[in-house]
């Protein structure tokens, strides 16, 4: 982050010598990945509909940076350096853009105010507002100030436009997530996997797909007892980390021959001789980009972090019309509330829950069919919030 950082300015110059000599028309600033994912429909839709716009996007985490630091050679993309009166300063001048976008829980107040004095609009989108943040207690008067640079503020729901009437700010919104516009982008535009494909449909009759997003080993150790009590069972596990060791622990988890990874499975499936691959039910990613084209194969999904940090993305899999089961550290993702309410996702606390869910929709078709048609619903009927956004921020 802090060699990124160095290197900010001298960027922005060069690109801004090429591609934007009066500056930037729209600042995106993300915090990491996920983030990045929210604006993403914005963006893509600007470069698709306004060829000649400037885009700059700014991340502060490098596991979001290093992902998408050549994400399109039309768009110049930097770490944001710390908020400093200076570094403030000298980033809007370097950078000149004529609007800006944070997204979600991105609140800078040197950044804010500076912003505010050049009289450049801002804008949040995608944000989210609960009760205990910062903003909504009494000792909370200088982050209230912040939120008051806003142009406007776009939020996720009601009760965060609420929260914020209550503390008077009224320049809101409720367009919703932009993270499900893009979970739709990517159903729409699948990757093709015919390696996933011949696996998913290798399984035996009567025996459900399980597809592991992001697994983690407190994770595993929820899961992996049912699928080693019967070999019928079959999973596509993606760790959320795979170092070569990480990788080795998780195939050694399983009776030799029944776990492979997937650049493996790939290799022995492109030469052509399936039957050495017959044996194998559990198969082990160990790429990126590949877990959101691989929920479709699914017909449960689970998505780890649960009983760590918090779960990860689970709209990818919902997106397929696939039940989402996860941990129970959820309490800060509103989707995860709300497929648990609409029937379409599951809390598990424990080993016996996962087999409760699990065991239920082996035996009760009818529930499993229940459960996926209720996620996808879900995600369908939150669609839209980047055409709002855009619309409201972009038409002429």
């Amino acid at each position: 982050m802090l060699s990124g950082q160095r290197e900010t300015l001298s960027r922005l110059k060069a690109f801004r010598k090429s591609h934007a000599p009066e500056g930037f028309d729209v600042w995106f600033h993300v915090a990491s990945l996920g983030e990045f994912e929210q604006a993403r429909p914005i963006i893509e839709r600007l470069l698709e509909e306004r060829p000649g716009t400037s885009i700059l996007v700014s991340f502060f985490s490098p596991s979001g940076y290093e992902v998408r630091h050549s994400y399109d050679p039309r768009v110049a993309v930097v770490y944001l350096p710390f908020d400093t009166p200076a570094n403030v300063r000298a980033f809007l001048d370097a950078a000149a853009p004529r609007m800006t976008v944070f997204v979600k829980y991105e609140f800078w107040g040197n950044y804010l105010t500076e912003l505010q004095r050049r009289g450049i609009p801002t804008y949040i989108i995608s944000a989210i507002f609960r009760p205990t943040q910062v903003f909504f207690r009494p000792w909370g008067a200088a982050f209230r100030r912040m939120l008051r640079c806003f142009d406007r503020l776009y939020v996720q729901d009601d009760r965060s436009r609420k929260l914020l009437a209550g503390i008077g700010i009224t320049n809101v919104t409720v367009a919703g997530d932009t993270r499900f516009d893009r979970v739709w982008t990517v159903v729409q535009a699948h990757k093709e996997l015919p390696e996933i494909e011949n696996f998913a449909s290798d399984a035996p009759d009567g025996s459900l797909t399980l597809v592991v997003g992001s697994s983690w080993p407190l994770d595993e150790d929820v899961y992996i007892p049912r699928l080693l009590a019967d070999k019928r069972r079959r999973a596509i596990i993606a760790p959320h980390e795979f170092d070569a060791r990480r990788l080795a622990d998780l195939v050694c988890r399983f009776p030799a021959g029944e776990a492979m990874l997937f650049s493996d499975y790939r290799r022995i499936f492109e030469s052509g001789d399936l039957t050495s691959l017959k044996g194998v039910r559990i198969l082990i990613i160990d790429c990126f980009g590949l877990l959101s084209s691989i929920y479709r194969f699914a017909d449960v999904a689970y998505i780890g972090g649960g009983f760590g940090a918090g779960i990860h993305n689970i709209n990818e899999a919902a997106a397929y019309g696939v039940p989402v089961v996860f941990g129970p550290r959820h309490g800060k993702f509103k989707e995860a509330s709300d497929l648990i309410e609409c029937g379409g996702g599951f809390c598990v606390e424990s080993r016996d829950d996962f087999e409760r869910i699990a065991g239920r929709f082996e035996s009760q078709p009818d529930a499993l069919h229940a459960a996926g048609d209720a996620a996808g619903s879900y995600i369908r009927s939150h669609i839209g919030a980047s055409n709002i956004i855009f619309d409201d921020l972009f038409k002429e």
